[in-house]
């Protein structure tokens, strides 16, 4: 072992480490690995720099603006809304259909927001239907990393190995090159689902689910204090303002027609403030609002529509590790917290000092008016809505837009996919490269005034880049410095004291997708494919056949994490709306990943021969 070996399998283990325990964001993570790898010699300064002319990130950031106008055009929504009002309460039928959409747009879109999109729907379905919302959810999540395995843009993980190939000499992968694998695939995994899932997947309730319908409105009501009333000069909380107990919220403070922006316990009462509040409480018994307004010496002057819904935490939100109370929480998002969601717990008592982790769910109250600006936030992804709403707040979707969104999407395809047929039949027709393709159509839309330039901006998911460009750096130290080969050369030398010759093609095909499924589970899966692509193309050499089945094998197993709520961004998004428990996804996801492992490494050989 040389030392550049050494230091790059202690910089592979540093990464583990890192990923695994949360040290920081993902993101943060990885440019940080790229920044030590410099020091360390195992990356020259000037090829750090040709990291950031891959162009895997350039084509993702593409797609997610192309995703982002179809997210907002309403077109997965609309559908959602559709399956909503057409299906029956048949338990197996609706895992069917949800998961069938969800894998479907999951092929061509991010799988993230397609989950936002329809865990509302799923959930207000669920709701109609009296079917408990964690046997819907779990199938949500877990098609929509079927369906990305179908497609070369189905996640950022595919596009990031096709970006890596180029380094590694080997052919670009072509649009639909993982079809005759994903596709089936994501039949079997739905399958299984439809099958198995109502038996292994747990009836649990979410924070909203435990609450009878009508208690999800609420009236909230503007009051004035009037010049006489009892309570001014007194400070808030010792008030009935402050009275938690009864199902008083205080929402908003005014004073002389501007907003208060301070906490409550700094608060005192003026005549002429001006107050919006709930009067609400989880299992009713709340305060009779007459008797409250006439204690406090208030008139009400108007009163607008409350409802009861939920946010879950994003992994990239500006909340995460930070309480409520220094966050503002009601001053900067005009809601109330009622009770927090986290690994199956409702905490109700002392939620303003909690630190906040990526996956809780908030049961909070705010205006019905209040819910667009809620659900546009990128600190967290609100997951109940009411089932008919105001059509003051809905989205204005226009039905063309969607046809504009849907043919820049089609169009990309279809570009990349027949010039890169035709280039392959004739060598002198020009293939057009997926990520100018996706610039292009991209591009269009912004002309077209589809979206805006700053909403494509808000469409880019910058964390996600980011730890691409960082994770390109770990790559390129391992083939740089002979960690891959020598990596790849001791598995096949083990392995070869202990299979016969003929044997160890499919058996080390079936040891990496499984080295690769068990890391997906625990690390990034574009860490994990990052670093599992150069020992697999070494391994394939090493052995004296074609590196493609391993490439494939890598490419599935990283998107393959069913097991853990922590493998994927989805999972932690329908974690606490589900209710789930760590042991739900043990016991379905795990039979999950033995089927996908076992489907995936019979087929590769048949597709790819080594």
């Amino acid at each position: 072992m040389t030392l550049p070996i050494f230091l790059t399998l202690l910089v592979i283990g540093f990464t583990l480490v890192a990923f695994i325990r949360e040290w920081s964001t993902p993101d943060v993570l990885a440019l940080t690995i790229l920044c030590m790898l410099v020091p360390l010699g195992l990356v020259d300064v000037r090829d750090m720099a040709t990291v950031f002319s891959n162009e895997a990130p350039l084509t993702i950031a593409a797609l997610f603006i192309i995703g982002g106008a179809l997210e907002r055009s309403g077109a997965v929504d609309h559908i959602g809304r559709i399956l909503k009002s057409r299906l029956s309460g048949n338990l197996r039928g609706a895992i069917l259909a949800f998961g069938l959409v969800s894998a479907f747009f999951s092929a061509w879109m991010n799988n993230t927001a397609i989950v936002a999109i329809l865990m509302p729907v799923t959930l207000g379905f669920a709701r109609s239907k009296d079917i408990a919302a964690s046997r819907l959810l779990m199938p949500l999540s877990y098609c929509s990393l079927l369906g990305g395995c179908c497609t070369l843009i189905g996640t950022s993980t595919n596009l990031l190995v096709n970006g890596a190939l180029r380094d590694l000499k080997q052919a670009p992968m072509s649009m639909f090159e993982l079809a005759p694998v994903g596709v089936p695939l994501a039949f079997a995994g739905i399958g299984y689902l439809v099958i198995f899932g109502p038996k292994l997947i747990p009836a649990r309730s979410s924070i909203t689910g435990a609450l009878e319908i009508e208690f999800r409105t609420t009236p909230l009501y503007h009051l004035l204090v009037g010049a006489g009333a009892p309570i001014i000069g007194k400070k808030l909380l010792d008030t009935d303002f402050g009275d938690r107990a009864n199902g008083i919220h205080v929402m908003e403070v005014r004073r002389n027609g501007a907003r208060l922006m301070l906490p409550l316990s700094e608060i005192v009462v003026d005549k002429n403030d001006r107050f919006l509040i709930a009067i609400h409480r989880r299992r009713g018994g709340s305060a009779k609002p007459q008797e409250f307004f006439s204690r406090v010496g208030a008139e009400v002057l108007s009163t607008v529509d409350g409802i009861v819904s939920e946010l879950v935490i994003r992994d990239e939100s500006a909340l995460i590790g930070r309480t409520l109370a220094a966050s503002d929480f009601r001053q900067h998002y005009n809601c109330v917290v009622l009770a927090v969601h986290r690994d199956g717990v409702n905490i109700t008592n002392q939620i303003a000092g909690l630190p906040l982790e990526i996956g809780d769910t908030l049961l909070v109250i705010t205006a019905r008016n209040n819910l667009e600006t809620l659900n546009a936030t990128r600190d967290f992804v609100m997951t109940d809505t009411p089932d008919e709403e105001d059509p003051e707040t809905q989205r204005h979707h226009r039905p063309g837009h969607v046809i504009l969104a849907w043919s820049s999407l089609v169009g990309v395809v279809l570009t990349a996919t027949i010039t890169d047929f035709v280039h392959r039949l004739n060598p002198g027709f020009p293939a057009v490269p997926i990520h100018y393709a996706a610039m292009v159509g991209a591009l269009i839309l912004l002309w077209l005034k589809v979206v805006s330039p700053r909403e494509a901006y808000a469409s880019i998911d910058w964390q996600v880049l980011l730890m691409l460009y960082g994770l390109l750096g770990l790559g390129m130290a391992m083939q740089n410095s002979g960690t891959a080969q020598w990596l790849a050369q001791n598995v096949v030398q083990t392995a070869g004291n202990l299979v016969h010759g003929s044997m160890m093609p499919p058996v080390m095909l079936w040891s990496v997708f499984l080295l690769t499924l068990i890391l997906t589970e625990v690390l990034s899966n574009n860490a994990t494919a990052v670093m599992m692509i150069p020992i697999g193309v070494t391994m394939a050499v090493e052995l004296g056949v074609s590196p493609r089945p391993f490439i494939i094998a890598v490419t599935l197993a990283a998107s393959c994490a069913f097991a853990m709520p922590m493998g994927y961004q989805t999972h932690m998004m329908i974690y606490g709306p589900g209710g789930y428990k760590f042991t739900d996804f043990l016991r379905t996801g795990i039979p999950m990943n033995l089927m996908c492992w076992t489907v995936s490494c019979t087929l590769i050989p048949m597709i790819w021969p080594f």
